[in-house]
């Protein structure tokens, strides 16, 4: 089924019974722990390569800690840091955070007390996320360039064994009871689920598209929600045999993550929409229904409950910051900053013992100076591309959220020395949409000074979106606000 895109901002709807215990990914059993600055957000930032950790209590960015340099000192052949951190989990003891590096195939150990890395593990190409089982022992890595999740001992962090999956695995997430292992696929259209005692493939989900970068399962060990990111839809399976789809959701350009959150009022699906800024609210029920549309910031992605559910904290990869949202009423209270293009989050309660836990932190420095823009049609004022410009010193990376086009069709990001568009244009980018319109676009170069708009000079250039190559008759399909 789908849903109609209406906006509703209301109170959540209440499900029979309690439901005030337990949030993902633990089961609905586990008590609920209270925000206090034991706690950490935790965020991996794509572009700056560091880690980001926010004091959930004084709602604060402590420091990050640095897994590598930023560009173009990332690109040396000497290189032998990390590089495009991008996935993020932790231990069941929330004394070790596992943080994934797409760029240098990587799994950094991090502990929680220290912020030390300890160590760092080299697996196939591309990883994507990384799981502690319910137990503790096993640590699965979805190795996305490839066709397997990469099995690491989670004491001595070296590969046991490898579980064959369709090509391109995006994330695995376990049952509350540890029983199944769930792995999305983004290059193929199926989910599988796993016997996580004996690495065999026991179920199969057709997903409605093959990009699924993100999945979760619900507390009470019922359902597995997973996001389909190039369709812009969110698709609802049964968490057991026989693994049937319960609901496929037309939830939006550019669907991110979702996570589940419990709360006095029930349990609930909390789903980013890149495309719209906004997180929307579904009830895990037999039918699911949109209960909040929450407008939130640029681009939002990962995101996470807090140990009681009071609060749910959702990276914002366009506007390097996280916001915090009462899940009372649903509305965003704060808005902290972070490093550069946050990925993806994870709340990790009691995470510092004792001390103020900054040991090995870094202040954010240069990495925190950022231009952010937006683009929209000629003509219209709504905008729909968000732009941010993150300095990494000699040259700035440009990420591109792009929606309102035409479905797979080409176009060109591009530099104008007019606002309207005309004149010579520069290409930036070339890029493809996908089937709902959307892209996401990256480029490097000089930016930052060039589409300054504190002054009117005569080097000043703008930002536009071109149909296909930039040429004569071209036409500017969005312009920059």
């Amino acid at each position: 089924m789908k849903f109609l895109p209406i906006i509703v901002v209301a109170s959540a709807l209440a499900l029979s019974g309690p439901a005030s215990a337990g949030q993902a990914p633990d089961a609905a059993s586990a008590p609920n722990v209270a925000i206090s600055s034991h706690d950490r957000v935790y965020l991996s930032d794509q572009s700056s390569n560091t880690v980001s950790v926010v004091d959930p209590k004084t709602e604060t960015l402590l420091g990050v800690i640095r897994l590598g340099l930023t560009t173009p000192a990332n690109l040396s052949p000497l290189y032998t840091d990390q590089l495009l951190v991008h996935g993020i989990g932790f231990s069941p003891d929330h004394k070790t955070l596992d943080v994934v590096s797409v760029g240098s195939n990587s799994v950094a150990f991090i502990d929680t007390e220290t912020n030390r890395v300890k160590h760092v593990t080299y697996v196939g190409r591309s990883p994507h996320e990384a799981f502690f089982t319910p137990d503790g022992r096993e640590v699965w890595v979805t190795v996305r360039g490839e066709n397997y999740v990469s099995v690491l001992d989670a004491t001595t962090y070296r590969e046991t064994s490898r579980i064959v999956v369709p090509n391109g695995p995006g994330m695995t997430i376990f049952s509350p009871d540890g029983k199944y292992a769930y792995v999305c696929s983004s290059f193929s259209p199926e989910t599988v689920v796993i016997d996580r005692a004996t690495h065999a493939i026991v179920g199969h989900v057709k997903q409605d598209s093959p990009f699924s970068p993100d999945i979760a399962a619900t507390p009470d060990g019922t359902q597995v929600w997973l996001t389909l990111k190039d369709v812009g839809h969110t698709e609802v399976f049964n968490a057991k045999p026989p693994f049937n789809v319960i609901a496929s959701i037309d939830t939006g350009a550019i669907t991110n993550h979702v996570n589940i959150v419990r709360n006095a009022r029930g349990q609930f699906a909390y789903v980013t929409v890149g495309g719209l800024n906004e997180v929307k609210v579904f009830t895990t029920t037999a039918t699911p229904k949109l209960v909040a549309t929450i407008p939130t910031g640029a681009l939002p992605h990962g995101l996470w409950p807090s140990g009681d559910g009071t609060r749910v904290y959702v990276g914002l990869e366009n506007a390097d910051a996280v916001a915090a949202i009462d899940t009372m009423t649903n509305t965003v209270v704060a808005t902290i900053p972070t490093g550069q293009a946050p990925q993806g989050m994870v709340y990790v309660p009691g995470a510092v013992t004792t001390g103020p836990g900054t040991e090995n932190l870094e202040p954010l420095g240069a990495a925190g100076l950022a231009d952010h823009l937006t683009l929209g049609s000629p003509g219209t004022t709504r905008a729909a591309t968000t732009v941010t410009i993150n300095n990494q010193g000699l040259v700035d990376i440009l990420e591109a959220a792009v929606t309102g086009l035409e479905p797979k069709h080409a176009y060109t990001l591009a530099l104008a020395n007019e606002a309207n568009g005309s004149g010579m244009l520069q290409p930036l980018a070339p890029f493809k949409t996908n089937p709902s319109g959307a892209a996401i676009v990256s480029t490097i170069a000089q930016l930052r000074v060039a589409l300054a708009t504190q002054t009117a000079r005569p080097s000043r250039r703008y930002l536009v979106i071109v149909d296909a190559t930039p040429g004569a008759g071209a036409a500017v399909v969005q312009l920059q606000r």
